[in-house]
């Protein structure tokens, strides 16, 4: 478990005066598309929005630790992490625009199983009981659509697992790409290809193999033209 380790609690200068509820009508859009989200919603729901920065490298929220929100990635990058005892760190995986993450152990009142800081200059949207309360109450559909979400990701979690005790190297680096594609990409270039930000150890870590084991089946793929490595990215066919 993380220990020691300072939870800074400043918002970034300014941020409360960004349109924070535009923002979480961009988030849930990109979420769930499916969901009705009336524009005289956004001045009932502003009030109970706030938002905070985090420099590089700072945490968010520690191992074992209780949390009072949910949070939204509106630019940077958050990872998520295990951290054990003898400070071997395995990610799970790096959060970008506009993905929601935190909401287990929000929803729980549960302590955090992971850690999560900041990769980047990055800025969150921070959702509390009172905006949960009213997105659950008060959005039409909210609540569907976020049971599918998290019920979705329960369901890549199980692939993750089954792959990890049975299918080979290469079928859990391919499920792990699978996830990665799934929790958001930028635009493919004009060749066609799809950035996925990763590292190698990263992939090794949500695959369960080595970096060696990586390493030759990154070499493997780009020689067959599926992929395309470059500095702390993939880069793989749309």
């Amino acid at each position: 478990m993380a220990v020691g380790r300072k939870h800074s609690s400043a918002t970034e200068p300014g941020i409360a005066d960004t349109p924070l509820a535009a923002a979480l009508t961009r988030v849930l859009r990109s979420n769930f598309p499916q969901l009705d989200w009336a524009p005289a919603q956004h001045q009932a729901i502003a009030p109970l929005l706030s938002g905070r920065g985090l420099g590089t490298g700072e945490l968010l929220f520690a191992q074992g630790q209780q949390t009072n929100a949910f949070y939204a990635v509106l630019d940077g990058e958050i990872e998520t992490r295990f951290t054990a005892e003898d400070g071997r760190v395995s990610a799970i995986e790096m959060v970008s625009a506009p993905r929601l993450f935190g909401f287990a152990a929000f929803a729980t009142q549960q302590a955090s199983r992971y850690e999560a800081l900041a990769t980047c200059p990055t800025r969150l949207l921070v959702l509390g009981n009172a905006a949960y309360e009213y997105l659950m109450d008060q959005v039409p559909g909210f609540a569907r659509a976020l049971l599918r979400e998290l019920a979705l990701r329960f369901d890549g979690t199980l692939q993750l697992l089954e792959t990890s005790r049975h299918a080979s190297a290469a079928e859990r680096l391919s499920l792990a790409l699978q996830q990665l594609r799934r929790h958001g990409s930028g635009p493919p270039d004009a060749q066609g290809w799809l950035p996925l930000r990763t590292t190698q150890a990263e992939l090794a870590a949500l695959a369960h193999v080595s970096r060696q084991t990586v390493n030759e089946w990154l070499r493997q793929q780009a020689s067959q033209g599926s992929l395309r490595p470059g500095y702390g990215y993939l880069w793989v066919r749309a």
